[in-house]
């Protein structure tokens, strides 16, 4: 699952890919609509590759967390946002339990779960690992090994 190229902006609904950088931004298309439209410099654009959730003693990463939901939902769509708050924490709990409760707002979970849907929805969820995080994952390990 390449992130990267899937992009959040602060003020709009929904995820975009990154098309091309233009004069005074960056020109995405939203995933949904397929519409092109340029997102200007001074916009609050996050590549999803970039997100983690806070948790009691580190950082995920927002594909581990998608990773997650992937393997409890069987690769199928999960829950609706706009169910009550209540269940929208029980259920983010189920997938991340040590997610930080001060720091993690229902906003933040809304976004996961319609981020979440989407992705499954224009079949860009791939849980195939990077060769680089294995890599990566590989080296955490021998200097836990060496401790």
């Amino acid at each position: 699952m390449n992130l990267k190229d899937i992009l959040a902006i602060s003020g709009y609904s929904g995820l975009f890919r990154f098309v091309s950088q233009g004069n005074s931004g960056v020109i995405v298309e939203g995933l949904m609509d397929k519409k092109r439209m340029n997102a200007s410099s001074s916009a609050r654009v996050s590549a999803l590759d970039d997100i983690a959730i806070y948790t009691d003693d580190k950082e995920v990463p927002l594909k581990e967390i998608l990773r997650r939901i992937f393997k409890k939902e069987d690769g199928k769509q999960t829950i609706d946002p706009k169910l009550p708050n209540d269940k929208l924490k029980q259920y983010f709990a189920e997938i991340i339990p040590e997610y930080d409760r001060e720091k993690v707002y229902i906003s933040d979970m809304k976004k996961v779960f319609t981020w979440y849907n989407i992705l499954i929805s224009q079949n860009l969820v791939d849980l195939e690992e990077d060769p680089k995080e294995e890599a990566e994952a590989a080296s955490e390990e021998v200097k836990d090994d060496n401790i």
